[in-house]
């Protein structure tokens, strides 16, 4: 570890901590004034509200909401399907592409539409531009508005009292679309323009190596799709390598931009919630309880890496740190982002359920593979994605406030509600689907040969691959351990119903527990109220989400990253 690598986390952990307040701010001032708060988009606004025949002064129960939801989804899963089986004769394919195999156009529609970006192809090998244009880039928008529309849904239920409704879907999509998520990648993508990422719509270029040889060198619309998949929480990658290649992530500055604009949004919803519900400070401690479990994962990824490869201090490979070299463990990283840029960037994304790497995490120590997906098992509750990580948290403080209320023999409250038996149901539901599908998935493709066929190793490596995967699919990342070979149809498919449940089986528990939540009467505070806005409820908070995260993945994560960390270190090689 290094002073430089120090300062890069510390001026990251700033400059989001500056930049909270601010869209914080803004972003409440979208969700709660009925006037637009950029003025030129006001009629492109009311013009998508007379197309769609929307009201946008009616709002809806949690049941209307929820059912909007679902069928815009279900249409955006037929919309990318179709796109992606009509390829072959669709427009703007200069790379001759044919049409995507039904098991992985449905992979593919499934994970973009539900926020995960899983990705079981090559994006330059596989996708024309107008898939990636049309499918993938709008797709990351709208399951990142949608995600946001539904931590608010969330926040007016806890924040109104005595109402039956909790807004109106169509308006929140749109709202979070135009004036949240679009002017910030617009913005995004001119800066990665401005730093080398292309932006064109002509083919394969040639190139002669210095050996003499001929390459065919891949490019296309990339700075729009890449800004929006950092922001959205997607995080699909145009590269089939990601935000490793020179294309999507060229320089160290944007290596820095493009983790802002993972972090950003999520970090700043916890204040737009303390503001809608009237308390700036319970948004703060929010977002504290993020930034100590980040900065616990990110200081031992950073720890794990920095020494090296404990197998290679026997042969002649030089590990330290020098003025040529970073030193640490170096393989499948980029010698441009270096130890620190890559430990920070995968911590980055894994707790923001973004999935995009600029190193290949199947290499990475055991260690760090173990916090990794330690970060996703959470549910998302480190800033997460735009929206589903507050919604996340959020559920975590019902049952925080839930185990107080059982300690000292009296109802919960949280924000004024009573948390009843309803509440804790839809809540519990919501919080043990993740669990159930990582679990239940891993375990069946660890047995079945088609999830065996799979591998790229054995022993538990190998299983931590499986479980990562399902994970990662569930948890709504998208990330990988790339040695496993996942573009089969049992995986396909198996890999699109975790990503499904992980999105749909969450998010209408949780509507549905905002529409319990706005019907209630405010319940004044009293001597017996836990305060929830204090150090103590922050250090409730992180002992819920350990000790739920701990009981329910320990013994998994035993089997796979602790067993390869032990046999590691004995010198082991397999």
């Amino acid at each position: 570890m290094t002073a430089q690598g120090w300062l890069l986390i510390i001026i990251f952990a700033v400059v989001t901590g500056l930049l909270v307040k601010p869209l914080g701010g803004y972003m409440a001032a979208v969700f709660t004034r009925p006037r637009a708060p950029l003025r030129p988009l006001g009629p492109l606004e009311r013009g998508l509200y007379h197309l769609a025949g929307v009201d946008p002064a009616v709002e809806q129960g949690w049941l209307a909401y929820a059912m909007a939801l679902l069928a815009f989804h279900l249409a955006g899963i037929i919309l990318l399907y179709a796109l992606q089986r009509l390829q072959g004769i669709l427009p703007l394919n200069p790379g001759g592409f044919d049409a995507v195999s039904p098991d992985l156009a449905l992979n593919t529609a499934v994970s973009f539409v539900t926020n995960t970006s899983w990705q079981s192809y090559g994006g330059e090998t596989t996708l024309s531009y107008f898939v990636q244009m049309t499918g993938i880039t709008v797709q990351s928008f709208m399951s990142a508005a949608s995600g946001i529309a539904v931590a608010m849904a969330l926040v007016r239920g806890l924040a109104r009292h005595g109402g039956a409704t909790i807004g109106n879907f169509w308006v929140d999509l749109t709202r979070g679309t135009l004036y949240v998520l679009l002017p910030i990648a617009i913005i995004a993508a001119v800066f990665l323009i401005w730093q080398g990422v292309p932006q064109t719509l002509g083919g394969t270029i040639e190139a002669s190596t210095l050996e003499g040889a001929q390459q065919l060198i891949s490019r296309g619309p990339v700075a729009s799709q890449e800004a929006i998949k950092l922001m959205s929480g997607d995080g699909g990658g145009f590269f089939n390598v990601n935000s490793a290649h020179p294309f999507e992530n060229p320089t160290a500055l944007t290596n820095l931009v493009e983790m802002l604009l993972t972090f950003v949004i999520g970090a700043a919803l916890t204040n737009t919630f303390g503001r809608m519900v009237g308390d700036a400070r319970q948004g703060w401690v929010l977002l504290g309880v993020m930034a100590a479990m980040f900065a616990a994962g990110v200081a031992v990824i950073y720890a794990a890496e920095a020494p090296g490869n404990p197998n290679f201090s026997p042969l002649p490979i030089d590990q330290t740190v020098g003025e040529a070299q970073s030193g640490g463990n170096m393989e499948g990283k980029e010698v441009r982002f270096g130890i620190a840029g890559s430990s920070l960037f995968a911590t980055v994304t894994t707790d923001s359920s973004d999935g995009a790497v600029n190193a290949m995490l199947d290499s990475y120590n055991p260690l760090s593979g173990f916090v990794l997906m330690a970060n996703m098992m959470v549910d998302e509750v480190i800033i997460g994605a735009p929206g589903s990580g507050l919604f996340s948290i959020l559920l975590f403080a019902i049952v925080a406030v839930f185990v107080a209320g059982l300690m000292v023999g009296r109802t919960p409250e949280y924000l004024g509600n009573k948390i009843h038996a309803t509440e804790v149901k839809m809540t519990m539901l919501a919080l043990l689907a993740v669990p159930a599908a990582i679990l239940a998935l891993t375990a069946v493709a660890a047995v079945v040969p088609a999830g065996l066929a799979g591998l790229g190793n054995n022993g538990p490596h190998g299983f931590s691959e499986l479980l990562y995967a399902y994970t990662s699919a569930t948890s709504t990342n998208g990330s990988a351990f790339a040695g496993l070979n996942a573009n089969t149809p049992f995986f396909n498919l198996t890999l699109a119903l975790a990503m499904f449940i992980g999105r749909f089986l969450v998010i209408i528990p949780v509507l549905a527990v905002a529409g319990s939540l706005a019907t209630k009467r405010l319940v004044p505070a009293s001597a017996g109220t836990l305060p929830t806005n204090s150090l103590q409820f922050a250090g409730l908070l992180i002992g819920t989400v350990l000790i739920v995260g701990g009981l329910t993945f320990f013994p998994a994560l035993a089997l796979g990253p602790l067993a390869e960390h032990y046999v590691f270190h004995a010198g082991a090689l397999y």
